[in-house]
């Protein structure tokens, strides 16, 4: 073979590479749909175990692969009522310039003290998962000073995005519930709609640098469909102590991987 870069496993399109693909988008639905949230953190590691992915192709399918999952996700919880419209568009806003700013601090930050810095926060949300249930009955008040709040943390969640490559959604969600009294279901509802420009506008990017798998993204997104609005109705099932307690696992595994990364950084140097 000259010229190009050898082939590997991620690029055949044979049986294997399929079934990966849905078994991914699967399981990414489902959660994607029960918490809000975009998975990353589940579909990243599983293309780079299975198929594998280096790190920023991962992150780049998984990113593209998230626009169909949220959106179908985003029906199912609008359909109960669970979208809070306005306040998504002033996160997903403030999420898209934060990227950005999170994108030109990650080759000026040292990346094992933002991790372990965001393993403390999740740890602090996990705790506070258990002391504050929130009310179904809650809404989301658009207020000038909630308005202003809402772009300082769509601000927060895209620098966050751009630093540590993490999902929206385990920081929008928890902070829509314990700051804004928000209740769950219309915390994950908005989570996923503030979601879809902020992955349309990263993925365009990533199509430019040549980091995302088309294929592979629409294999995991179209499966990821599929079991969302299951995800999105398991939810409404659930009682919001319920809700919150399967919520902390989830964050727990996620900062039980960060640290993990931290932790390899570390030996590394």
């Amino acid at each position: 073979m000259s010229g190009g870069a050898p082939a590997t496993p991620a690029r055949r399109r044979d049986i294997r590479f399929v079934l990966a693909c849905i078994g991914v988008g699967l399981a990414a639905g489902l959660l994607s749909g029960l918490f809000g949230v975009g998975v990353g953190t589940v579909i990243v590691p599983m293309l780079v175990l299975l198929l594998r992915f280096d790190q920023r192709l991962a992150a780049g399918t998984s990113l593209a692969a998230i626009v169909p999952t949220a959106s179908v996700g985003v029906v199912s919880y609008a359909v109960h009522g669970s979208v809070a419209w306005i306040p998504a568009l002033i996160l997903a806003a403030g999420a898209v310039v934060g990227a950005q700013i999170g994108s030109w601090l990650l080759a000026r930050t040292p990346q094992n003290a933002l991790r372990w810095g965001f393993v403390g926060f999740l740890v602090i949300v996990i705790v506070m998962l258990f002391i504050v249930v929130p009310s179904r009955d809650a809404a989301l008040e658009l207020t000038v000073a909630s308005g202003i709040g809402l772009a300082v943390l769509g601000l927060f969640t895209g620098v966050m995005a751009g630093l540590l490559g993490v999902g929206g959604g385990v920081i929008v969600v928890p902070a829509l519930i314990f700051l804004f009294g928000t209740s769950d279901l219309i915390a994950k509802g908005t989570s996923l709609l503030m979601m879809i420009p902020t992955a349309i506008s990263g993925t365009v990017g990533n199509v430019k640098r040549r980091n995302v798998d088309l294929v592979a993204a629409a294999l995991v997104g179209v499966a990821a469909c599929t079991t969302t609005a299951l995800g999105a109705w398991i939810a409404t099932l659930l009682s919001p102590l319920v809700a919150n307690i399967l919520f902390a696992c989830f964050l727990t595994f996620i900062a039980a991987q960060m640290a993990v990364r931290a932790l390899r950084a570390r030996r590394a140097r």
